[in-house]
């Protein structure tokens, strides 16, 4: 048996060889680039979408999640993380749920490509309700006014602006700030127009209202003179 399979395969070797070659290169013409598949792996941002108008997301434990994609090796070659999207649905999304599939359908691909494997297979995620206050604006200033003057008061507007975030993240004991008000050196009453800064990264503006005018009124110490008209400035 073992003398028959040796000369099975040494019997004119030559010409199985050059079979073997004309077979490798018919399968070559006959089967392009593009239909060949392969596998590779990306790491893709995690995007959430239709976020419930009355909830805020206040905690995602996945940034991004780490995929494979089967494509020919020609389209392959030319996919880049760019190319890929992982967007995550939370149309339905309710303060009691914490836990969301991430699964293949939630990609978009190019065309010819498809993700076959997600790591990690789920995502959690906090949500709260909406919240909104109106929060008093209080300025905030710097230096020392001219010698013989003093600040005798300071007035805002608006005197409060609308604020929204998390319900956990907002309360009315909350104030907003203005950026600090340079009065150094200040010898009249100047109005100042600053912006406004909120006191938790988590909340956001709830109007177009982003800054503030800032009127500082400088009088004599004595008090004897009157004050002059106020003076603008940005």
């Amino acid at each position: 048996m073992k003398r028959y399979l040796k000369r099975l395969f040494v019997r004119d070797w030559k010409l199985k060889a050059v079979s073997l070659a004309l077979a490798l290169v018919v399968w070559l013409v006959l089967v392009p680039a593009d239909k060949v598949l392969s596998e590779k792996a990306f790491t893709v941002p995690l995007e959430t979408r239709n976020v419930p108008r009355d909830l805020e997301i206040v905690e995602k434990d996945v940034s991004s999640v780490d995929i494979r994609v089967r494509a020919p090796n020609r389209m392959l070659a030319e996919i880049s993380p760019s190319d890929l999207v992982a967007r995550l649905d939370l149309e339905r999304a309710t303060v009691y749920q914490q836990e969301y599939p991430l699964n293949k359908s939630m990609f978009v691909t190019p065309p010819g490509a498809e993700v076959v494997n997600v790591t990690p297979s789920k995502a959690t995620i906090r949500l709260e309700k909406t919240a909104e206050a109106a929060l008093e604006i209080s300025p905030a200033t710097w230096g020392k006014v001219a010698q013989g003057f003093a600040v005798s008061r300071v007035d805002v507007v608006p005197a409060k602006v609308p604020v929204r975030g998390p319900e956990s993240k907002l309360t009315q004991r909350d104030t907003v700030t203005t950026a600090p008000v340079n009065i150094t050196g200040l010898s009249e009453t100047t109005v100042f127009y600053v912006d406004i800064i909120l006191p938790k990264a988590e909340l956001r503006l709830a109007s177009a209202q982003t800054s503030a005018r800032v009127t500082i009124h400088v009088a004599p110490v004595d008090g004897d003179a009157a004050p002059p008209a106020a003076k603008k400035k940005k």
